[in-house]
């Protein structure tokens, strides 16, 4: 069995790395530390440009917090995922729900319809659904191609019970794709007990700002924040190790 490995990334040279360690796809973001949002369409060109062999999703998401989106917020993510389509995305990344945790279909529908041909993966907004089964059922309904999601748990091998159920629900009708908590020691595991044959990672290492004069009394975020001087970048290395785990898990 080969698995397809799709790596979480915020920018070009993620997608440069990705690509370099033999991924197949990544999921370009801004903002990974709320979760992942839209990114900027220069970010989208630019990565787009950047790399020939590997496919790129964009994610489609306004703002962090919860998926419960007005009508103003679904019309821009109507507008991105117009713009996104036409910069030449290989694919776009969705998710809405209705106040009571269950998948909003009419916004569902909607960003669908924007994204034509696109393939479609429905992420980790999943994971807050009141009735995984039932959320399931209707993104099968709706057409959409994968779904993302750590089995409900804070990661996807504490999930892998409930990604297992999904899986074997799913059958050919859906891709089920394990996300959160994902590693090189790991990932043989996840994918034995879950019998997946997509995989979603990051692999991110802290790497020092290239700033030479620091202002050490400023932050540009509020009270809860990271070091200002200090960057997490997607590495070609960190990836390679998950992937030697998941050639593991093949050879099984």
């Amino acid at each position: 069995m080969n698995l397809t490995y799709e790596i979480c990334i915020d920018g070009t040279e993620g997608a440069i790395a990705a690509e370099r360690a033999g991924a197949h796809r990544v999921e370009l973001c801004a903002a990974l530390f709320d979760g992942g949002l839209t990114p900027s369409a220069g970010m989208v060109r630019a990565t787009l440009a950047a790399v020939s062999s590997i496919r790129v999703h964009v994610i489609i998401r306004p703002r962090g917090g919860d998926f419960v989106f007005d009508r103003h917020e679904v019309a821009a993510m109507e507008h991105d995922v117009a713009a996104v389509r036409e910069a030449g995305a290989h694919g776009v990344v969705i998710g809405a729900l209705t106040a009571e945790g269950a998948v909003d279909r009419e916004v569902t529908r909607r960003l669908m319809d924007a994204a034509g041909d696109l393939p479609v993966t429905f992420h980790r907004a999943f994971d807050m659904t009141a009735d995984p089964f039932a959320a399931l059922d209707a993104l099968i309904e709706l057409g959409v191609d994968r779904v993302l999601t750590s089995g409900q748990e804070s990661s996807a091998l504490e999930g892998a019970p409930l990604i297992a159920e999904l899986v074997w629900r799913a059958g050919d009708r859906i891709a089920v794709m394990p996300g959160g908590g994902i590693t090189g020691r790991n990932l043989a595991r996840i994918v034995a007990e879950t019998a997946v044959r997509e995989v979603h990672f990051a692999a991110l290492s802290e790497a020092p700002s290239p700033a030479v004069h620091r202002n050490p009394r400023a932050f540009m975020g509020g009270e809860l924040r990271r070091p200002e001087y200090q960057r997490l970048v997607t590495t070609a290395e960190g990836i390679a190790a998950v992937i030697a785990g998941g050639r593991v898990a093949s050879d099984d």
